[in-house]
């Protein structure tokens, strides 16, 4: 067998592995993630297709660095009583359930939107079960509500999450601070909204009224590792959003942003009260699957079978209309088997091809909202997802099943598509 078709069977082989691991494993849900994704690296790497001379160049360390330091900050928040401290005080704000479940959509979609969605999705878990406990909702309603509106927030910003920083920088489209806020920030809105009203309907949550004396008060245990989390978080995020700007501007920054929150981290081991359990508490887990997962990732992309599918829906440039729907249709299609980073990082080279150019705002903006909104409709079209799920299942003994997210998720993501696309396409008209 010719080498190409056999790097193809190969590649075949580990997506069809993959995808029904994951469905399957919700009979199963003892068998984490990061293990099967470990498992598609290895058959990648053993059967040749990514020699393993080549791993250091695939594995993206800047990532891997950016969630250990993050996880080390959340780490030291939860163990110090922070994270508990701040859900007590948002939640006794409310007096009735609905107000509650609405204001946690936009509040978790406005964080993603001024931090990086990963970093929500490693600081919301506790907060979102925190919620649901006080409100007497089944917590895996919150959850849902917790990786929908993170996804759905970080849609309108330039630095919501690593694709929108990809497609800023190297798409060549001009102000892409303002360019995002004028396409995304209404529609982002709207559905934050809707999508917090279609989780009240799914899980019948009504308008009950929370009873103060049921809100938990929860205090800080550890005020001086608190204060360390604290400042480490905020030290983390006007980091990184001062250093987006400065690149932005065009002005000198820092082009390995990934390794700002684990130069702070390491900054704050050491004045910790308990530095061995601070470390402890990264989600290794996490850290394995985003590992093996470009190792596996880089394997399907150069076994080659993904190109005719992007050469029958998106053969050549195309018009307006027609380039904004086939660029969302590939986004959200490709983006459940590549993840949505690796398929945007691989994405913009093939459009740059195509001789899409930073003129072409539309079908830029279109590619960030659909890669991005791909993540509402399977677990796999994020990685905030996979953080949030691996939160839960280490740290709450409580799982969602793929089916189950599926489901869910594909009355969101269409909800999400029917307001974006409009949008975009009305507002391309008016200032196109």
């Amino acid at each position: 067998m010719p080498r190409g078709s056999f790097d193809q069977a190969v590649a075949l082989a580990v997506l069809l592995f993959l995808i029904s691991a994951l469905i399957l494993r919700a009979r199963k849900p003892g068998i984490p993630v990061w293990s099967i994704m470990a498992m598609t690296s290895f058959i990648i790497v053993v059967s040749g297709i990514v020699p393993i001379d080549e791993l250091g160049s695939v594995i993206d360390l800047n990532v891997i660095l950016f969630l250990v330091g993050m996880f080390s900050l959340v780490s030291l928040a939860e163990s110090s009583g922070l994270l508990g401290a701040i859900a007590s005080k948002f939640i006794s704000r409310f007096r009735s359930v609905s107000p509650l479940i609405y204001a946690s959509s936009i509040l978790f979609g406005f964080l993603s939107a001024v931090a990086v969605n990963d970093t929500i999705a490693l600081m919301g878990p506790p907060i979102a079960f925190s919620i649901a406990r006080t409100a007497g909702i089944h917590p895996e309603a919150m959850f849902l509500l917790l990786a929908f509106s993170i996804t759905i927030g970080s849609v309108m910003t330039p630095i919501g999450n690593p694709q929108n920083v990809l497609i800023a920088i190297q798409s060549g489209m001009s102000a892409p601070f303002i360019q995002f806020m004028k396409y995304l920030a209404i529609p982002t809105l709207v559905n934050l909204l809707l999508t917090a009203y279609i989780v009240k309907k799914i899980y019948g949550i009504g308008s009950s009224r929370l009873e103060l004396s049921a809100v938990p008060r929860e205090e800080i245990i550890d005020r001086r590792d608190a204060i360390l989390a604290g400042t480490g978080l905020v030290a983390v995020i006007s980091s990184l959003v001062i250093n987006d700007a400065l690149e932005l501007a065009g002005l000198p920054h820092i082009k390995e942003r990934g390794f700002i929150p684990f130069i702070i981290a390491a900054g704050i081991y050491m004045l910790s009260s308990n530095p061995r359990r601070t470390l402890a508490g990264v989600d290794w887990g996490t850290i394995v699957f985003f590992i093996t997962m470009f190792i596996t990732m880089e394997g399907i992309w150069r076994s080659g079978i993904l190109l005719p599918l992007l050469s029958i829906v998106l053969p050549e440039k195309l018009g307006e209309i027609q380039g904004i729907l086939s660029i969302s249709l590939l986004s959200l299609a490709l983006s459940q088997i590549l993840s949505n980073v690796p398929f945007t990082k691989l994405f913009i080279q093939y459009m740059h091809q195509l001789g899409y150019s930073g003129a072409d705002t539309s079908s830029w903006i279109a590619l960030a909202m659909a890669s991005t909104i791909a993540g509402n409709l399977t677990l796999l079209g994020a990685a905030s997802n996979m953080i949030i799920l691996e939160a839960l299942e280490t740290r709450m003994g409580v799982t969602i099943s793929f089916i189950r997210f599926a489901k869910i998720g594909c009355i969101v993501t269409a909800t999400n598509i029917a307001i974006y696309i409009p949008f975009i396409l009305a507002i391309n008209a008016l200032y196109g």
